[in-house]
């Protein structure tokens, strides 16, 4: 049961509707204060759209071309890629840009850090190679964007070592999971938490990381939705079951809204919470503030999640607020904000 005198986690996704580092990183600083454990740099300028930048920068790439165009103006309207023939494409070629982007913000991180941990968003290497080959493409060739994700983290992590937290992102595994049939969930998720554990395991030893489950918020529309929390519980607990030793999984973020969506308010959709197991010291972080959504049935959410894990937790939006408005934007901070202390 909450309280009027719990303090909670704050959390930021990652990007935000601001013109660069400095201010992004100062507003969210400014409104969510202590309470915020981890800072992102907002993921401004072409980044605010998460890998869209990536991929369209691959209409160039040597060794990719076009299989099917897309304008990014809905999920099945994505540009899909595939090798060339007679071209093998290698991570030596893949330019993700993560350890570039830190670089450029960690000037700005260290005037509105206050010491916190840098928040680094990793995209997930099959959710890259999905959206960028398709689903048979992936499957096939997943390994180059594994290894370009791994020399991402292995250069961040060679600068800032502890200092830093890796966000992975992972909105293909929780969609796939909640377009499973219930009875089939559980195998899946374990499937896919395979994968995401073994991206942990070749990072480097002592790297810091969180999770971020994703049902997905281009043009702030979801990708999919749950009928309940069973997929998100059914992927989490998978995901911490095959965590590696020496990496320490410090969050795990769910969604509970959709994108534009605010969560649900029917008791039974959480139900399924009573079932997640996390490790100790592994925090969860609950994606359920929403700024179009009565701040009563907020509270009334928020009440449904805790009481079903036994204890605050975190708060945050389910998603990134890039795709917002900067006034959307600075009222679901506000909104993160009165929950956390709530």
């Amino acid at each position: 049961m909450t309280t009027s005198t719990t303090r909670r986690d704050a959390h930021l996704v990652g990007s935000y509707p601001a013109p660069d580092a400095d201010a992004a990183m100062e507003q969210a600083v400014g409104t969510l204060g202590d309470d915020l454990r981890t800072l992102p740099d907002g993921e401004t300028g072409p980044r605010f759209h998460w890998i869209i930048h990536i991929i369209e920068a691959l209409r160039t790439h040597p060794d990719l071309e076009l299989q099917r165009d897309g304008d990014w103006s809905d999920y099945d309207r994505t540009p899909v890629f595939r090798e060339r023939k007679g071209h093998r494409l290698t991570a030596d070629t893949l330019d993700l840009g993560y350890a570039r982007a830190y670089e450029e913000s960690r000037p700005a991180f260290e005037r509105h850090g206050g010491g916190r941990a840098f928040q680094a968003g990793i995209p997930g290497d099959l959710d890259m190679a999905l959206f960028v080959l398709g689903p048979r493409g992936a499957l096939r060739r997943r390994r180059p964007f594994t290894d370009a994700t791994l020399r991402e983290i292995r250069a961040i992590h060679a600068q800032a070592g502890d200092g830093v937290v890796f966000q992975l992102e992972l909105p293909i595994e929780l969609v796939a999971v909640a377009r499973t049939p219930k009875p089939l969930q559980p195998v899946v998720a374990a499937l896919l938490a395979r994968g995401v554990a073994q991206l942990a395991a070749q990072s480097p030893q002592g790297a810091r990381f969180g999770v971020h489950l994703c049902l997905g918020d281009m043009n702030h529309r979801a990708f999919a939705r749950m009928r309940d929390t069973a997929p998100l519980v059914a992927l989490a607990n998978a995901i911490v079951a095959r965590w590696p030793d020496g990496r320490p999984l410090e969050y795990l973020h769910a969604p509970f809204a959709a994108a534009e969506e605010p969560p649900p308010t029917a008791p039974r959709w959480y139900a399924p919470l009573d079932g997640l197991r996390l490790r100790p010291g592994t925090r969860f972080i609950a994606g359920f503030a929403h700024e179009d959504q009565d701040l009563g049935e907020q509270r009334f959410v928020q009440e449904l999640v805790e009481r079903s894990l036994g204890g605050p937790v975190g708060v945050s939006t389910s998603c990134g607020l890039g795709r917002r408005t900067p006034e959307a934007a600075g009222r679901a901070l506000e909104r993160v904000r009165e929950l956390a202390n709530g």
